[in-house]
């Protein structure tokens, strides 16, 4: 929907509101006019509910306003002596509509400054599990989320195992689009294996579909950063789709919604306005090669001839640090595959005993890779040799022509929501012809460290600002397998140069000290 659409939903909702409560709000000494005011109908339940007035901006937050109004509801009816298990089940059960039942049919009474305490075990256990979720998730949507390394993409920054903490207010906190959602969870329930949204992902009812109109449209609260060359960032995968997120030829994917696409995390490599190309592997802006920070490790594939017999995993791993594996390509073992290998590494294990030639795995020039952006005869792109190709810059127009369409057609349909025609060398958008077009957003360009085991946009192409939800600030815990902790990236940042400092033990110190004077402060209050 769109924020008009919206508007009026909610105006509707207030009428439903005031149509079900203004008979309570009259027995609890207010004026029936007032239960029908948006927003101030709101503060003036709080008081009447006896609950405080900021819980009506809980009401407004999508998610966590799926469990205030349960709350409220349930509130409501005990402000007016229904307390059974029997009407919090119905409150909870109808949506709400319980209050017109107490409104027009129950003979209820006001019960003026009521004990707010839970009546049992069940109660309180249930009111501390509520607002535990609310909480949590209001710091999960807005403020700081976790987030799993499942990948080796950015390998040597990031390892497999690592337990991130993601900021959402750097960028700034994108309000959440999908309105009906566990909280939480992004696109699948634990255990369940269910969707975790209600939303119709058929591409063909996506516009039509009742439960797709819950929709918000795309927010953004203010950031106090914009996102920088070589940050590591989160972001909801554009290509995404149903059927396998590792497919990017079809011309469009599944319909799903921007939040609930795959999240991952890469290295924002190219910026909106620049100009970018691969070159052997390396990344040149507007001509430049890009310069990684010191703690990044680009890793490449190679192709290695043994001396006499076969390498050990393990032991690669263990003394030079080649964690990727290490993979015969025949059954003679006479050549081994490294899927990744950085330089420090490869000038150690060039000495291995059993090392007759090692190769690098780079792609010609001019060799087209199928599965590379755009995806289209007129690129023959590779991942080793791309480009070079303009990001696009909001507000930034470009001319427009069959010759440089395939780059930017995905943006102009799936991303800013234009139709697109091509009769003969005309160009109709929106059914206008047209030899320019000018950007709605900003794009970015989002690479892995790893260049040959990287499903990066290299294979989908730009990602839309609208996709971004936040840069990865810290390490909170790491462990390699499930029985080894690593524990020298405990609580480490992620930005930053030299190498990373561990502070879990000064963290501790705090910990265990805050604990230590509590216990103490305790003490001498039960002496005094």
């Amino acid at each position: 929907m769109t924020i008009t659409q919206w508007l009026i939903f909610l105006l509707i909702i207030q009428v439903i509101h005031g149509l079900g409560t203004w008979k309570l709000y009259q027995k609890a000494g207010r004026q029936p006019w007032e239960a029908f005011v948006p927003v101030y109908n709101g503060v003036i339940l709080m008081k009447i509910i006896n609950r405080p007035w900021w819980w009506i901006i809980l009401l407004f937050l999508p998610i966590v306003n799926l469990i205030m109004l349960m709350v409220v509801w349930v509130e409501t009816a005990r402000s007016f002596g229904k307390n059974t298990y029997l009407d919090t089940f119905l409150a909870v059960i109808t949506l709400g509509f319980y209050n017109y039942y107490l409104n027009y049919v129950a003979n209820v009474t006001y019960v003026e400054n009521r004990s707010l305490m839970p009546k049992s075990g069940s109660g309180e256990w249930t009111s501390s599990i509520l607002f535990a979720i609310v909480a949590a998730t209001i710091v999960h949507t807005y403020f700081m989320q976790p987030f799993t390394i499942p990948s080796s993409s950015l390998e040597k920054s990031l390892l497999v195992g690592d337990f991130l903490f993601v900021s959402k207010f750097h960028y700034g906190a994108r309000v959440p689009m999908t309105t009906v959602a566990a909280p939480m969870v992004h696109d699948t329930i634990p255990l369940l294996n269910v969707k975790s949204y209600a939303f119709n992902d058929n591409f063909e009812k996506r516009k039509s579909s009742w439960v797709n109109k819950l929709q918000l449209p795309y927010m953004r609260l203010p950031g106090f950063q914009n996102i920088k060359r070589n940050d590591i960032v989160v972001f909801n995968q554009p290509a995404d789709t149903l059927r396998d997120m590792n497919i990017f030829k079809p011309d469009r994917n599944y319909y799903k919604p921007i939040d609930k696409k795959t999240n991952l995390v890469k290295r924002c490599v190219g910026l909106p306005g620049d100009s970018l190309e691969v070159r052997n592997g390396y990344v040149y802006i507007n001509g430049e090669k890009n310069e990684l920070p010191d703690r990044a490790q680009l890793q490449f594939s190679y192709n290695v001839t043994p001396k006499t017999h076969q390498f050990n995993p393990n032991y690669l791993a263990s003394r030079y640090d080649i964690t990727d594996g290490v993979y015969p390509t025949n059954r003679q073992y006479t050549n081994y595959y490294i899927p990744a290998i950085s330089d420090e590494a490869l000038a150690k294990f060039k000495n291995h005993p059993n090392v007759a030639d090692i190769k690098i795995n780079i792609q010609e020039k001019g060799q087209p890779d199928p599965d590379v952006f755009p995806h289209h005869p007129d690129y023959p792109w590779n991942i080793d040799f791309f480009g070079p190709l303009y990001i696009p810059k909001k507000d930034a127009t470009i001319a427009i022509n069959l010759d440089v369409l395939p780059l930017y057609k995905r943006v102009i349909t799936e991303y800013e929501g234009n139709t697109l025609k091509v009769q003969g060398n005309q160009i109709l958008i929106n059914g206008e012809v047209t030899d320019t077009y000018t950007f709605k957003q900003d794009y970015y360009w989002m690479m892995g460290d790893n260049r040959h085991n990287s499903i990066d946009a290299r294979r989908w192409g730009f990602v839309p600002f609208n996709h971004v939800f936040g840069k990865a600030v810290f390490i909170w815990m790491s462990w390699d397998g499930i029985k080894n902790p690593r524990w020298e990236r405990f609580f480490t940042t992620v930005h930053g140069t030299g190498k990373a400092t561990s502070f879990f033990i000064p963290f501790l110190v705090v910990l265990f000290g805050w604990i230590g004077f509590n216990q103490w402060r305790k003490r001498k209050k039960q002496k005094a």
